[in-house]
């Protein structure tokens, strides 16, 4: 099979950095071109970036030329986009009306009506959203987006129990790797020996998204899922991982056994059809007592798992437990190379 070839936005940062490496030696796309800040462009890919993860920097990717954020730019259809809130939604907004499919690890439009909010595994019917998009907006192309990196393992760790017994009430506290805050990130003084309580917009973001992401697709709109959340969210000094607690309130009655059951056998959509990023499970449910940990299970599939670990009765609501995912991979460009994925296999990139 020829590889369809890709670009990414933004492609200097850290999750652009991610994009690069998860691209290398894809089966089925090519990365073909890199566009960042004006600052970058007109610099070949090693010139420009900063390199920071531990996987050297892929040979291909060192010598690409660096465009400016700007189409046409000689840019292929299928963009991965991982600019910063601050200008992805001019600049993605002018690529898809420019023809090109734009997959975006941005919340510029995460909640737009019209654009799909995909996870995979979850919700892949949301992705006909894109006819809507296309109609109203009158675009070419067309964006769409995966959900923000805190968002993502808890949703993985509620659809499958939401499907087999009804959320009512979810409680959600976060403790959330630096590197989620992106390069240089928080400074050294503020999170050395400390957590900080607070992340901007970070419960909003997850409170209305998980509800968009568990709701039902009716008239070409998303109903938002009926149950309540109720996010905390914390910056801890780990570097890749976000952990979860979470306590659920359940409309049908079950036991802990049956949820462990319900989540171990757990697939989906991208199992089924073998995407080359699916996890074989995506919730893998942990038996120690005390996992799952960042330092341990972070890169549990690949990296694009949910981990799942402490399931156990809760005196408050009904149960409780512990849910760990990558932020920077399952949360941020692994979650989109699998959306990408899926448009593929349906058609979408056709």
């Amino acid at each position: 099979m020829k590889k369809l070839e890709v670009g990414i936005l933004g492609a200097t940062g850290m999750v652009g950095q991610r994009f690069v490496t998860l691209l290398e030696n894809h089966p089925w796309f090519e990365l073909a071109w890199v566009a960042a800040s004006d600052r970058s462009a007109g610099k070949s890919y090693g010139e420009a970036c900063n390199w920071r993860l531990r996987r050297p920097m892929p040979g291909k990717a060192r010598g690409l030329l660096v465009h400016e954020c700007v189409p046409p730019n000689a840019a292929p259809q299928l963009l991965f986009s991982s600019l910063d809130s601050k200008v992805a939604g001019e600049v993605e907004r002018a690529f898809a009306e420019a023809g090109h499919v734009v997959v975006s690890n941005s919340g510029s439009y995460r909640m737009q009506p019209d654009v799909p909010l995909l996870i995979p595994e979850v919700n892949p019917d949301h992705l006909t959203l894109v006819r809507v998009q296309r109609q109203r907006r009158g675009w070419k192309g067309m964006i769409v987006t995966n959900p923000n990196c805190t968002a993502v393992g808890l949703v993985m760790s509620l659809a499958p129990i939401h499907r087999a017994f009804g959320l009512d009430r979810v409680v959600m506290t976060s403790m959330q790797a630096v590197s989620g805050a992106g390069y240089p990130g928080v400074p050294t003084l503020d999170i050395l020996g400390n957590v900080i309580p607070y992340i901007a917009h970070e419960e909003e973001k997850v409170e209305a998204e998980t509800r968009k992401l568990l709701g039902n697709l009716e008239d070409g709109a998303v109903r938002p899922a009926d149950f309540a959340v109720s996010a905390q969210c914390n910056r801890v000094l780990v570097e890749d991982g976000h952990l979860e607690t979470v306590s659920v309130a359940l409309r049908s009655p079950c036991s802990v056994a049956d949820l462990i059951e319900t989540w171990r056998g757990f697939r989906a959509i991208p199992q089924e059809l073998d995407l080359p990023s699916a996890p074989a499970r995506p919730v893998v449910v942990r038996d120690e007592i005390d996992r799952p940990q960042p330092k341990f299970d972070v890169e549990t599939e690949g990296g694009m798992a949910a981990v799942v670990g402490r399931v156990r009765p809760c005196p408050v609501l009904q149960f409780k437990y512990a849910v760990l995912s990558h932020n920077t991979i399952r949360g941020a460009a692994g979650a989109a190379l699998l959306n990408a994925e899926l448009m593929k296999a349906r058609g979408y990139l056709d």
